[in-house]
């Protein structure tokens, strides 16, 4: 007993003096770079120019296949749009086998297979594949494009155009591009109703015949096979698969601006501003500053640890997130910093963005920072390499990109040599601070007046990117409106104040999706102010509010608490049914458009009411509320699709945004005067 406690004296002696001797106030120097063997697929090229990778993986018994068409890049023009369809009609049946019968045989061997204008891919179970694969080369070389289903796809297609235009989000990313690349680069055309009416069946075969072709193309191959019998059969399926002629265009060439200026896009439904700092980039994959400017995108802003991420977020609470990005690719590319952030503090997140970019440019980052950014690529690395689609898609890449064969395997070697002064030169060359775009879509009535004190030219530009006035701020209210006339014109549209006066109860039931669970909202009023609502979850009641006319109480997640006394005041002074009815004591603040109509603004304490002058429907309310940290945040509640109730008009759809979430409430029941009692408010 007495050697085994000398013995662990001894260790423990040993320990403690190898701990004193190490510097805990310095990082440790890295060690050498891990070698990494990444592998090589087996190849082989068929006659009319398509290479195969294959990559043999027995671990489990599934084979995956992915065809790649590597043309450069076109523009549609008029008739953008096209290339949509080519991928959409592909796999909707062939000369062979009919759809229906196509989608049951994918059905049951369990299989996906999928599209797109100069792509496809397939995955099954290893015994299936021979199948599988055969089935993804009919549908691609043997298509039926119809007149019915194309029809049916244009439609569609039209119809999503229109709900996303009023997609703040969507515009901006339409505008972006346009604004980068310009409408005649293919990066930067997008597709509209009107370039889609142009697009014809004849059309969309004859795209298919230019470019779905073999010359540029590759097929990989991943999971349990075996390559020579693969080889066979790929032989056997894609010989036929008939050369094309495809003369890459000359791409219109894309410009910075020569000073930083701002494009302001106004989206007057904008409850936050979507703000991309953006400039072109000419960067490849086989340049000698690739890593670099990957590592100095990495410290600015490619995640949570990014100065753009902790400076705008966490430092300053503007947004959800800041982040950066930048391209390599053999055509064009671009940097850009993006934030979505308040109205309110638009302008100072553009100051702080804006002062991110030119510190890393022209102050160097610290060795800790670079040691950061160089552990998450290497990590990131060294895990994927783990992943056997990891070998083909590098062995893609190095085709594609014309880049040594030890390109990858060298990878870390090149990450650990970037320096910091290689950080300064890549942020210098790459993140143009002097020559950018900051591109502002949100309401220009809540954020360009502080916009327009910052040093920046501002531009306006329309949702399509064309060049626009300034958009307008407010319109006179006339002589002689008051808020009891548009209350007045409000009640009359719905449907008179006798029949609105005559409610006394009403019972609603909505439904809503709060990702991807449905949820039941049932409220039920009674005039002057009495109101109880639920929210059901899967039939569980997650949350309830009652307030009887005099005192209320809120419950969830099984803990009940008494409504505060600031709010039970804001109860009682309020009309559960018809909350316009108090209005009539607001200011009217002025006229705003908002897409394209005008909107009568009433204020009413906290709560900003928008009317539609034309119908005199209520369109909006935005109620300006406190976070727990004392900051106002500005709540949209918006209304449409109104139908009538017993001669009253009600909106059946109701929308909200709380943050990064909207809820968007469709109504589903409407009682006026029946099913609530006394016993409800309780």
């Amino acid at each position: 007993m007495k050697t085994k406690i000398y013995s662990i004296i001894t260790i423990l002696f040993v320990s403690f003096s190898i701990n004193a001797q190490i510097d805990r106030t310095k990082i440790p120097e890295s060690g050498p770079a891990p070698k990494i063997n990444i592998g090589t697929p087996e190849k082989f090229t068929l006659p009319n120019g398509l290479q195969v990778l294959v990559v043999e993986n027995h671990k489990l018994p599934r084979v995956s296949v992915i065809l790649d068409i590597d043309n450069a890049p076109i523009s549609y023009g008029e008739k953008k749009g096209v290339e949509g369809f080519v991928g959409g009609l592909l796999g909707t049946g062939t000369k062979n086998i009919s759809k229906e019968k196509f989608d049951a045989e994918v059905d049951y061997l369990g299989a996906n297979i999928s599209f797109g204008s100069e792509s496809a891919s397939a995955s099954s179970l290893s015994k299936y594949f021979p199948r599988v694969l055969e089935l993804m080369a009919d549908a691609a070389f043997n298509p039926v494009f119809t007149q019915e289903e194309f029809d049916k796809q244009k439609k569609q297609a039209l119809d999503a155009i229109k709900n996303s235009e009023n997609s703040v989000a969507a515009i901006a990313v339409r505008v972006g591009n346009v604004l980068t690349f310009g409408k005649n680069h293919p990066f930067g055309e997008f597709t509209s109703e009107s370039t889609l009416n142009n697009v014809s069946l004849e059309d969309v075969k004859a795209l298919y015949e230019k470019t779905f072709i073999p010359n540029n193309a590759y097929l990989v191959v991943l999971g349990d096979v075996d390559f020579k019998t693969v080889k066979k059969q790929i032989t056997t399926l894609f010989s036929g698969w008939k050369r094309g002629e495809f003369i890459a265009p000359e791409l219109p060439k894309v410009t910075n601006p020569k000073t930083t200026e701002i494009n302001f896009i106004n989206m007057s439904n904008a409850v936050q501003s979507e703000i991309s700092i953006v400039n072109t980039v000419d960067l490849k994959m086989s340049d000698p500053d690739y890593f670099a400017a990957l590592l100095a995108n990495q410290i600015l802003g490619a995640g949570g640890t990014g100065r753009l991420y902790k400076n705008l977020r966490e430092d300053k609470g503007y947004t959800y997130g800041a982040y950066s990005g930048i391209g390599a690719s053999r055509y064009v590319s671009r940097f850009s910093a993006s934030a979505s952030v308040r109205n309110m503090v638009t302008d100072s997140s553009v100051v702080e963005a804006m002062k991110e970019i030119n510190t890393i440019r022209y102050k160097k980052a610290t060795q800790e920072e670079l040691d950061i950014a160089k552990a998450k690529y290497v990590g990131n690395f060294v895990r994927n390499v783990e992943n056997p689609s990891t070998i083909a898609g590098y062995a893609l890449s190095i085709l594609q990109n014309n880049l040594p064969s030890n390109y990858y395997e060298t990878y870390l070697e090149k990450i650990n040599a970037v320096t910091l002064d290689d950080i300064q030169n890549a942020a210098i060359k790459y993140f143009q601070g002097d020559k950018a775009r900051i591109i502002i879509t949100g309401k220009g009535i809540d954020v360009l007046k502080n916009l327009e004190k910052t040093d920046y030219i501002i531009k306006y530009f329309d949702k399509e990117g064309n060049p626009t006035e300034k958009p307008a701020m407010t319109l006179p209210i006339p002589d002689g409106m008051t808020a009891q006339n548009v209350v007045d014109k409000y009640l009359a549209a719905i449907g008179g104040k006798d029949k609105v006066m005559a409610v006394k109860t009403m019972m609603m039931t909505a439904n809503a999706t709060v990702q991807g669970t449905p949820i039941v909202m049932t409220s039920k009023m009674a005039t002057p102010n009495k109101m109880v609502q639920e929210i059901s979850v899967m039939g569980n009641v997650m949350q309830k509010t009652v307030f009887d006319g005099e005192k209320g109480f809120m419950e969830g997640r099984g803990q009940k608490m008494d409504m505060p006394a600031e709010q039970i005041a804001d109860a009682k002074a309020a009309n559960a049914i018809f909350s316009d009815l108090n209005y009539t004591a607001g200011t009217l603040d002025r006229i705003e458009p908002v897409d394209g109509k005008n909107m009568m603004v009433l204020k009413f304490n906290n709560t900003e009411v928008f009317y539609d002058m034309t119908t005199w429907l209520k369109v909006q309310e935005v109620k300006t509320v406190k976070t727990p940290d004392g900051k106002e945040v500005k709540v949209p509640t918006t209304f449409g699709d109104y139908k009538e109730v017993k001669g009253i008009k009600f909106p059946y759809t109701i929308g909200q945004k709380m943050g990064p979430m909207d809820l968007n409430f469709e109504i589903k029941e409407i009682k006026i005067n029946e099913g609530v009692s006394e016993a409800d408010f309780k």
